[in-house]
C-alpha cells in the first residue's frame, strides 16, 4: 500500500507543477500584453500592438502543452489508483494513456483556453484598430 501512495504522490506533484505552469503563463500573458499596450499608447506608435500577437500565440500554444501534460498525468494517476498494490512500478510514462486524452492541437482549442486567450486576442484586435484609427 505504501508503494501505491508514494507513486500517487509523485504523480500528484507533477500534476500540480503542470497546473502551476499554466497559471504562470496566464499571468505572464496578461502582464506582457498590458505592457505592450502601454508602450503603444505612450509612444503613440500603434505598431507596438502588433508585437502582442507573437507572445500571445506562443503562450497559448505552450499553455495548451501544459494542459495536455496535466491531463495525461491525471489519466495516469487514475490508472495507477486502480492498479493492484503488487504491480506498482513507479512508471511516469504517459504514453500508455495518450490515446485517452485529446491531442495537443485539440487541447489548445479547448473551451477554457479559447475563452481566456480568445478574449485577450479580441482585446488586442480592438485596441489595434483604435490605435490605428487614432494615428
Amino acid at each position: 500500500m505504501d508503494a501505491k501512495i508514494a507513486h500517487l504522490q509523485l504523480l500528484q506533484e507533477v500534476i500540480t507543477r503542470m497546473s502551476g505552469n499554466s497559471f504562470l503563463l496566464k499571468g505572464w500573458t496578461v502582464t506582457l500584453v498590458a505592457a505592450l499596450f502601454a508602450l503603444a499608447a505612450v509612444k503613440t506608435i500603434p505598431y507596438f500592438i502588433y508585437l502582442t500577437y507573437f507572445p500571445l500565440l506562443m503562450f497559448w500554444m505552450l499553455d495548451g502543452y501544459f494542459l495536455r501534460q496535466e491531463r495525461l498525468f491525471r489519466k495516469l494517476y487514475d490508472r495507477v489508483r486502480n492498479l493492484p498494490n503488487d504491480v506498482i512500478d513507479f512508471s511516469m510514462d504517459t504514453s500508455t494513456v495518450a490515446s485517452d486524452v485529446k491531442n495537443w492541437r485539440d487541447t489548445c482549442i479547448s473551451t477554457t483556453l479559447v475563452m481566456f486567450y480568445g478574449a485577450i486576442f479580441a482585446a488586442v484586435v480592438i485596441v489595434m484598430l483604435i490605435l490605428i484609427a487614432r494615428a
